[in-house]
């Protein structure tokens, strides 16, 4: 994983993206956020399951879904199968080396 800061290749209203094997964030001081950097891990082990486009495909898929679904972009974000596992766990640093292959899937 690499940690690159910049604030050119985020989108608004978001503080990190994940493409693997790349994690970037758009403040320096999030490079030290173990949370912040565990959530991130958690999409680069969801990017890898899915060999990487496949995981973008159904990320933005599941994306307009829910917001069919909610009529809220945040709520819909929020609530991507991916997203969902990455909140859930994102405090438990040990979650990735227990956690079982494609267990986003749990969170549809």
């Amino acid at each position: 994983m690499f940690l690159i800061v910049t604030k050119y290749l985020i989108p608004k209203g978001y503080r990190g993206l994940a493409f693997f094997p790349f994690v970037f964030v758009k403040y320096r001081l999030d490079k030290e956020n173990v949370t912040f950097v565990n959530h991130e891990r958690i999409h680069l082990r969801q990017q890898l399951e899915l060999l990487i486009i496949p995981f973008f495909i159904w990320y933005f898929l599941e994306f307009f879904l829910r917001l069919a679904q909610y009529r809220n972009k945040d709520l819909a974000y929020r609530n991507i199968s991916f997203e969902r596992e990455a909140y859930a766990n994102e405090k438990d640093l040990d979650y990735l080396k227990n956690r079982t292959f494609w267990d986003f899937l749990k969170y549809i």
